[in-house]
């Protein structure tokens, strides 16, 4: 009897061990193609069915078909002003794109491409922009560095079409240099009714309201602070709970201590992964699809790295410095975007 147990558990616990191996699949190789230059920076990118959109500096933002290849090129002025865009966003209906200084200026860019108009601008010497996303078709949050005493917020439950700020009063306090930086527009997250925000510079610490707004809560992080170009400068969630940030001095690009955390309770409780191994400063952090919040990819002053271990080990995979910001499309296909290019990059095992 045990010994037909036993030829009857085989087949089960070989499957078991496949199906194991199969979801635990990890890359050894990627391979980069470039798939658009130009004299641009690129710290902003969608990915909007088979479109890849993308904004810069200079006023300049476009689309790529990524299966015809075919490429549409698009420059907003305002004035004799070519506004500098480092925030991107999509609905079904339109592509928002946000610029980062003084005045900060918010486009909406029709699906066809056809009508570009001014839905948001705001006027203040301190304004500064550093991340948008939309969670459906009708809520979005845009953020900045802080001008009064609490970070810049804005909504919009209409899609887009306007919006309006939270008054500091609603908000969390920020402490005296604390402020975000507009690096890869990932300083802002929205999981269902959860908003997300990183900062950085003096303190760098998670904001967290469950929601859309209305309340906040504000967590440590264990990051590196205390100096201007110092803390969170990318984050990325899974889900509700499992989160990544990253970041470190960007005045010093190789240190690779105290710039990577991870939480598993929603931003909470923060724990230091990775130390003194794998990137430096960190531009800009993506979790893989499907590896269920434990596989990783980041650009930044040190290259291209992936971790398939939930970050506490890193593997470089391209010397490339010049990367700022990355989007995946599928578990093996991703694009990125830097200096003067936007790039596909394909991962292999």
């Amino acid at each position: 009897m045990k010994k037909l147990l036993l030829l009857f558990c085989l087949p089960i616990l070989f499957n078991s061990c496949t199906e194991k191996q199969e979801s635990m699949k990890s890359f050894s190789t990627v391979a980069l193609k470039e798939i658009h230059t130009d004299s641009i920076s690129i710290r902003a990118i969608v990915l909007d069915s088979n479109q890849l959109w993308f904004a810069g500096n200079k006023g300049k933002y476009g689309a790529i078909d990524l299966v015809t290849q075919k490429k549409f090129r698009g420059r907003i002025a305002k004035d004799s002003l070519h506004p500098e865009f480092r925030s991107i966003a999509k609905t079904k209906e339109a592509i928002f794109v946000l610029s980062v200084a003084n005045p900060g200026l918010l486009y909406k860019i029709s699906n066809d491409k056809k009508v570009v108009k001014l839905v948001y601008e705001e006027k203040n010497e301190k304004v500064f922009y550093d991340s948008m996303q939309f969670l459906d078709d009708r809520f979005g949050v845009a953020m900045g560095d802080p001008i009064a005493d609490c970070l810049n917020i804005i909504t919009t439950t209409d899609g887009g079409n306007s919006w309006k700020k939270i008054p500091c009063e609603k908000l969390p306090k920020v402490e005296e240099g604390e402020a975000a930086f507009a690096a890869s527009n990932t300083n802002l997250m929205l999981r269902n009714n959860k908003i997300i925000i990183v900062s950085g510079g003096k303190k760098a610490r998670c904001f967290v309201s469950e929601d859309k707004g209305n309340t906040w809560n504000v967590y440590e992080t264990p990051i590196v602070q205390g100096k201007t170009m110092t803390g969170i400068f990318t984050a990325d969630f899974y889900d509700e709970n499992i989160g990544f940030i990253a970041g470190g001095d960007y005045e010093k690009q190789e240190d690779n201590a105290n710039n990577k955390a991870q939480t598993k309770d929603g931003g909470k409780t923060w724990k230091l992964v990775g130390q003194n191994t794998g990137f430096g400063y960190a531009s800009c952090v993506q979790f893989v699809p499907n590896s269920k919040g434990k596989a990783l990819v980041c650009v930044g002053g040190t290259g291209v790295h992936y971790s398939s271990d939930s970050g506490k080990t890193w593997k470089k995979m391209l010397e490339d410095k010049d990367l700022y910001t990355l989007r995946f499309q599928n578990d093996s296909v991703a694009y990125a975007a830097g200096k003067n290019r936007v790039v596909e990059l394909l991962f292999g095992e």
